[in-house]
């Protein structure tokens, strides 16, 4: 085992990214989950969520420098923040006026300032590069502040907009979902989806995050079955597998003479797969 740290989870945007900090031994007040705190980002000082409690972690699991929590937001603290998200919230909606103006494709999905207001971030999404130097420039004219526009993914679009998913909840990524893992088709493939694009694509037009969710669980009941083709022996008979049902639990497998046999799962967990 490594060092440990005990760490907090912060989180500085909605559904957002946790990052870990330690506690600041000089800070009195106690901080719980929900608590708002000052940290300092790669933007600045900002105002985080205390999303994970105190807890033990290994320093390598973590995989970057751990800096302290500031503190616990004071009273004085939440009237600047709360100034803060105001003022943001106007800026965001003269950032989409200034965009509509300067007739540029793209989204303004957030804006936010930093603590000390010396940076307003804005998020945005496009379908390719954007040439927004111009709408820099008379943002900056505006707010008096340095300005930092960050294009973000089609998946961070749909987080920040929302939506209802195939299954007809909200889309998970504007729900509970901090961070995007890779999908693949061979994780529809594996629970033998019908593969429809239409089907198995979100509203960000990549495929369903939700078919990860039960990776585990289909890759522990695949564990030792054969794949299409594979062949086996079964009572001195060879058979070549011809299709596997993980609903059904069953294997159809046809021998040489054109034998059809169905089998349990169970019995391929103790068979040799020849091929």
């Amino acid at each position: 085992m490594g060092l440990i740290a005990k760490v907090y989870g912060v989180s500085f945007l909605p559904v957002g990214r946790i990052i870990y900090y330690s506690e600041n031994l000089n800070e009195s007040n106690s901080i719980d989950v929900g608590d708002l705190v000052l940290a300092m980002t790669d933007f600045g000082i900002e105002v985080g969520k205390i999303v994970v409690g105190l807890r033990d972690m290994e320093i390598d699991e973590i995989g970057y420098e751990i800096k302290p929590i500031i503190r616990k937001l004071n009273e004085k603290d939440m009237k600047i923040y709360k100034r803060n998200l105001r003022d943001a919230r106007d800026a965001f909606w003269e950032c989409r006026s200034l965009v509509k103006k300067h007739g540029l494709e793209m989204k303004i999905l957030h804006a936010r300032y930093t603590f000390d207001r010396s940076r307003l971030i804005f998020l945005f999404g496009a379908e390719g590069r954007v040439d927004f130097r111009e709408l820099v420039k008379d943002l900056a004219k505006e707010f008096k502040t340095r300005i930092e526009l960050w294009q973000v993914g089609v998946r961070d679009e749909l987080k920040f907009m929302g939506g209802v998913g195939l299954c007809g909840r909200p889309v998970c990524c504007s729900e509970f979902l901090r961070e995007f893992e890779s999908v693949t088709l061979k994780d529809a493939k594996k629970q033998q989806l019908l593969i429809n694009p239409v089907k198995i694509s979100g509203q960000c037009r990549r495929l369903l995050c939700c078919l990860r969710f039960e990776k585990e669980i289909y890759d522990e009941i695949m564990e030792g079955i054969p794949e299409q083709d594979d062949v086996f022996e079964y009572e001195g008979t060879m058979y070549r597998v011809t299709n596997v049902n993980i609903f059904t639990g069953l294997v159809t497998a046809l021998s040489d003479d054109g034998r059809l046999l169905k089998i349990p799962f169970e019995y391929f967990r103790k068979a040799k797969i020849i091929e």
